[in-house]
């Protein structure tokens, strides 16, 4: 593999053992072997990480400021912050400006000096991908790449406990933060209610993949660390100019993907967190759910863009599988209740049984325990659990999300899922009414033929319809309380 070099900063490929700056020193056995028995560290050069902060930054002057300051206050600040501002047309430039420099920060005794620069690119076709492909290249020579979106904001102890980690264990090649909301900016009835079931979204996300190992399926770009020469493995093997490719709607899940078949892991920080942006309107929710659906379909399916392959069987994509087959019960459940529940009423042949309490209690424990293992839990986060009704209505939210992206996919539509959501965040579209009006279309059809059949027939389909929603309900029931009871081990998401 060709060893990249840049003037005046050490090669990232050369073969040294790395320290964490911040904190105790790493315990390392190998350092009690004597040199004449061959010790790791007799003739090998020992020194501190370094890390270069890439931030993708596009019409974000209502945060950047916040994001630099957070990355600046940091008990280990990277040791340079590469801000690559593209397709922008608002002051984020001028807001940038402000934090351009030299800075220097002392913790415990400790020096630290981060350089900030501000790169321009101007129109870039290629997106956030473009901007962070050219903060790669100007952070070649460093260890770490910190990639950071330009609305995520970190704790102050987020980059060092990255930094600990990925130095204690070598086959990491990208290590992702916790990433939650934070709901205290946030105002307005339907704000609040989409930044409940987003916490709850991503929290259970989270420990999914915190108990799986910390394996983990997606290095969001919202805050993740990678090794730079995990990064050159990759381009390597897959011949590739720079690491991150263009012909993925989920650019972080396709590298992911790639880290792990270069023989590195893809993990989740055990500790490290950071709040990333929410969506606060419904449109804007659709525009990025969409986009996330879509792209993972692409990567499930195999061809379907440019040479990308499709790897469903790949072990980051078994989650993925998991969330779609458990979207798709949802679904059935929910609509066969409904239309089963409105066939009975029409002939009076509905008789209630409390068994069917049983499901939404599991469910309500479930989102509960969820709140729960939250580590910035509030007096909402149970609200939203317990009062039941926000979070079904969140989940057929999620659903229409759902059924958007797959009907996108199997139309073969070229929508450009990235101007979508770009226009959703900035209060154009209306493509999120459309699944409603599917549903109501779908119901009104639906109902019209149940009253053309005869009385024999739809009492056959109650006789056929209820057992079978019996048996799918059980099934995901049972689902539900091994989620419920599972050990989470200590982790807080």
């Amino acid at each position: 593999m060709t060893e990249l070099v840049v003037n005046h900063m050490r090669r990232s490929t050369d073969r040294v053992n790395l320290l964490a700056r911040s904190g105790d020193a790493v315990p390392d056995i190998s350092l009690l072997v004597p040199a004449e028995f061959g010790g790791r560290h007799s003739d090998d050069q020992r020194r501190h990480a370094t890390i270069s902060c890439v931030i993708p930054a596009y019409n974000e002057e209502s945060t950047i400021g916040a994001v630099l300051t957070s990355i600046l206050t940091q008990t280990r600040p990277p040791d340079a912050v590469h801000v690559v501002i593209n397709n922008t047309d608002d002051d984020t430039p001028e807001v940038v400006e402000a934090f351009v420099g030299e800075h220097q920060r002392v913790v415990k005794g400790e020096t630290y000096t981060t350089h900030v620069y501000v790169h321009d690119i101007g129109e870039n076709p290629d997106k956030k991908v473009g901007a962070l492909n050219f903060g790669y290249y100007v952070s070649r020579g460093y260890d770490y790449i910190l990639g950071v979106d330009g609305d995520t904001t970190l704790e102050r102890r987020c980059v060092e406990w990255l930094e600990k980690e990925m130095v204690t264990d070598q086959r990491i090649g990208g290590l992702s933060a916790i990433y939650t909301f934070d709901k205290g900016a946030v105002s307005g009835p339907m704000a609040k209610f989409l930044v409940a079931g987003q916490r709850a979204q991503f929290a259970g996300f989270n420990m999914d993949n915190l108990v799986r190992g910390r394996n983990m399926a997606v290095l969001g770009g919202q805050c993740s660390l990678f090794s730079v020469r995990a990064l050159e493995r990759v381009m390597y093997l897959n011949h590739q100019s720079a690491p991150w490719v263009r012909d993925s709607e989920v650019e972080d899940s396709k590298l992911s993907l790639q880290i792990k078949d270069a023989g590195y892991s893809t993990k989740i920080s055990a500790r490290a967190r950071a709040f990333v942006g929410p969506m606060t309107t419904l449109r804007a929710l659709h525009g990025q759910q969409v986009k996330w659906n879509f792209g993972g379909i692409d990567l499930l399916w195999p061809g379907q863009r440019g040479d990308t392959k499709g790897q469903p069987m790949h072990p980051n994509l078994r989650l993925r599988w998991y969330e779609n087959i458990s979207m798709v019960f949802n679904i059935t459940t929910r609509m066969a209740f409904l239309l089963l529940l409105a066939a009975a009423l029409s002939i009076d042949a509905f008789v209630f049984n409390p068994v069917w309490l049983i499901p939404p209690a599991v469910a309500t424990l479930l989102n509960l325990r969820i709140a729960t293992s939250m580590h910035d839990k509030s007096a909402s986060d149970f609200f939203y659990a317990l009062l039941v009704a926000p979070a079904e209505l969140y989940m057929w939210i999620r659903m229409g999300h759902f059924v958007t992206a797959w009907v996108q996919f199997f139309a073969r539509s070229d929508k450009d899922n990235w101007a979508a959501q770009a226009a959703a965040e900035r209060g154009r579209g209306s493509q999120y009414v459309m699944p409603l009006i599917c549903a109501a279309a779908t119901f009104v059809v639906l109902i019209f033929a149940w009253s053309q059949q005869g009385v024999g027939v739809q009492s056959a389909i109650l006789s056929i319809g209820w057992p079978v929603l019996y048996l799918i309900t059980v099934l995901q029931t049972l689902f539900m309380i091994k989620k419920l009871v599972r050990r989470q081990r200590g982790f807080t998401v």
